[in-house]
């Protein structure tokens, strides 16, 4: 076999120019190192304590049964394109007529993914004039949308409704004529608190501001049938809700739903989905078959509320927030000392990840326990034992 030296002269030598190109980003990693905030992908190892599976859908063989029988009828695999383009297909309209009967909404629209639906919502509903007032503790999909939006924006602090009305009431004594907007997660992803919608829902009215409610953590774990938090305010006339597929529904993508304006708004104006290559139309097959399922097995939301109840009675004693939801933070403090903790779990075979800021607050990293439908019981004593002997 013949080797080309230049070639490899090549490539060693724009190695060594990358290096002096790539300065800043490399002195930027060796920071976070320094600082206990360097991230790298690992496999999934151990027990899962650390998923958004919350109903055990993912590995489900009703989904796979979904799958196979939509390849079976001739559905393809890749959408080929946008959906402006030739990307639209049947089981993506499918989807969104069933979704839209399933939440009670005018319409609901199909994206590739929470966060890219997220960032088009804020960055494209709200116009010039108006005001975004939003949750300090808001998904990171949400702040790309606000760093995009055409409006100002006001963080207020967590939960706190009447921060929310000073922010819109002061703004209009200022002058400001638009529309408020307020932007909330119904179920935070790192804390597990759940939002005020009654009361957010009273001030939206009040102040004829339009309420966008990301229901990324709660779609399919609370609510009649899984339909979320936000399901007694789905369908009204100034509220858009975000129902994320990866999560408990197990699948990807994501719906937007709302009055049908909102949906040809962002067929019309919203770049992340008029740009973006269409989601597979099987995975549009399997979330339509998720959809089933929160209705045919209720016994799943049954049974991991049990294992909630189980979780927050082993762990909260070892310093584990009670949340009454799947999500338990055990908060630590300073990052290598949380990371340090995950990797003993890991290796004792228990998948808990540790979570560190910019994700949260500064000295607040932790531990993101989640229970799911993937393990029982015994587990839980079992990570219960295992945190008694690591956690600081």
């Amino acid at each position: 076999m013949l080797i080309d030296m230049n070639a490899s002269i090549r490539r060693v030598s724009s190695k060594a120019k990358n290096h002096g190109l790539f300065a800043n980003q490399a002195a930027d990693l060796q920071r976070l190192s320094a600082d206990g905030r360097i991230r790298r992908l690992q496999e999934r190892r151990g027990i899962d304590f650390s998923s958004n599976d919350y109903l055990g859908l993912a590995g489900s063989p009703r989904l796979s049964r979904a799958i196979g029988e939509a390849i079976a009828r001739g559905v393809p695999v890749g959408s080929g394109g946008s959906r402006l383009l030739r990307g639209n297909h049947a089981e993506h309209e499918a989807l969104e007529a069933e979704a839209a009967a399933f939440f009670g909404t005018e319409a609901a629209l199909y994206c590739s993914s929470g966060f890219s639906a997220n960032s088009a919502l804020l960055s494209t509903l709200p116009q010039a004039g108006d005001l975004i007032v939003h949750d300090e503790l808001i998904h990171a999909s949400a702040h790309e949308g606000l760093r995009l939006a055409r409006c100002k924006a006001i963080a207020v602090p967590h939960n706190d409704v009447g921060a929310f009305e000073a922010a819109i009431t002061n703004w209009r004594r200022s002058g400001g004529a638009g529309r408020p907007w307020i932007a909330v997660e119904s179920l935070y992803s790192m804390d597990g608190a759940k939002a005020p919608l009654s009361d957010l829902a009273t001030l939206s009215e009040r102040h004829e501001a339009i309420l966008l409610i990301d229901e990324a953590h709660a779609t399919g774990v609370f609510g009649p049938d899984g339909r979320g938090l936000a399901a007694a305010l789905d369908g009204l006339h100034n509220v858009v809700t975000l129902k994320t597929c990866g999560k408990a529904l197990g699948c990807e993508g994501a719906l937007v739903c709302g009055p049908r304006i909102v949906r040809d708004f962002l067929v019309n104006r919203g770049r992340g989905f008029i740009f973006s290559t269409a989601p597979s139309p099987l995975m549009a097959s399997a979330v339509r078959e998720a959809l089933r399922i929160l209705v045919d097995e209720p016994e799943r939301r049954t049974r991991l509320e049990m294992l909630v109840t189980e979780a927050e009675g082993q762990l909260a004693p070892l310093g584990a927030r009670r949340t009454a939801s799947p999500i338990l933070p055990l908060v630590i403090g300073a990052p290598a000392e949380t990371m340090a903790v995950a990797e003993k779990l890991q290796s004792a075979g228990f998948d808990v990840r540790g979570v560190r800021p910019p994700t949260v607050p500064e000295g607040t990293s932790r531990l993101r326990i989640s229970i799911t439908l993937n393990i029982d019981a015994q587990d839980i004593a079992a990570l219960a034992e295992a945190l008694a002997e690591v956690v600081p």
